[in-house]
């Protein structure tokens, strides 16, 4: 009869050889453990390193190539826009830096620059919407009719694209007699303000996107409030760019993103998603002058480009080139 000490002794037995088999199995495991994690750190470490040689790589050759477009900026946009007056928009929260740089490309593309807009933020606050359509009927000529299906920022945008831009090159400089007061009524109800004289009107207007998308309940109409002003602009003068980083303008609930989802808006209006580089700013200036000839295309390296450029015009053979 197996007694008790007998049992004592097979759960002694089996406690102690679990303990024996713990201690040579983590004996047995640890060094390839630590080995293989060892090859692991230095694989990662490398791969590391490869990638970080890439990107700076790629940062000087982005160095490179923006510092030799800028140097050969003047000659790429030369004579581009001669006789062009062009209207600087800035909507909320639109970048300064990307406005400024612009504007120096423009001079040196042969344009003059007609003045600047700049909306504020109570321009999109839903709150303005009845105080903006008040002001678009009070302030519109005799002879402008609003469509009846028209929003309070579609009135917005024609009343002070008629006050803004021409397609006349002989009315370009000159103010609208038809719709005075129109910028100072919006300036008093401190929806927008102005720099220069902007109400002698431009014949091109470039409208810079706000730097950061839309969000909230009310994102599609803030969004598709600057869309109705930008094609207003387009519709009254010769042409209207809009442009704004990849990043954010042309990302989910970006300016950008807006004109590019609007088929009708797309079709007349272009963008440029590049104005963070100098080729970006060359690209600008070729959207205008494409504008001039009656295209619209949609540019860059954000969703919903046609190009990074538009195409360029073909030369025009000399007759002793056609001779030869």
């Amino acid at each position: 009869m197996i007694d008790f000490r007998y049992h004592l002794v097979s759960i002694v037995a089996i406690f102690l050889a679990l303990a024996v088999g713990i201690v040579l199995g983590t004996t047995l495991l640890q060094e390839p453990a630590i080995e293989t994690v060892k090859r692991t750190n230095e694989l990662m470490a490398k791969a590391n390193d490869g990638l970080t040689a890439d990107l700076d790589a790629l940062r000087s050759k982005e160095g490179g190539n923006n510092e030799f477009v800028t140097a050969l900026t003047q000659k790429l946009v030369e004579k581009e826009l001669n006789g062009e007056r062009v209207l600087l928009v800035e909507a909320p929260g639109a970048s300064t830096a990307y406005r400024e740089a612009q504007h120096q490309v423009l001079l040196q593309a042969g344009a003059a620059i007609a003045g600047r807009v700049v909306l504020a933020e109570s321009f999109l606050d839903p709150k303005s919407s009845g105080v903006i359509d008040g002001l678009a009927t009070q302030l519109k000529p005799e002879g402008m009719a609003f469509a009846p299906t028209a929003t309070a920022y579609d009135k917005a945008g024609a009343l002070l694209a008629a006050t803004l831009m021409t397609t006349d090159a002989a009315q370009a400089g000159t103010a609208n007699a038809a719709t005075p007061g129109v910028l100072d009524g919006f300036e008093a109800g401190d929806l927008l303000s102005v720099d220069g004289d902007p109400g002698k009107r431009a014949t091109l207007a470039v409208m810079f996107a706000p730097e950061k998308p839309f969000t909230g309940d009310n994102a599609e109409a803030q969004a598709d409030a600057l869309v109705s002003v930008a094609t207003a602009l387009d519709a009254a003068g010769k042409g209207t760019v809009v442009t704004g980083s990849a990043a954010t303008a042309a990302s989910a609930g970006g300016m950008i993103t807006a004109v590019r989802d609007d088929g009708d808006a797309a079709k007349r209006v272009s963008t440029v998603d590049t104005p963070d580089i100098p080729a970006g700013r060359v690209v600008i200036v070729y959207a205008l002058r494409e504008q001039v000839s009656g295209d619209a295309g949609q540019y860059g390296i954000g969703p919903g480009v046609s190009a990074f450029t538009p195409a360029l015009p073909t030369a025009t053979p000399s007759p002793s080139e056609t001779g030869s």
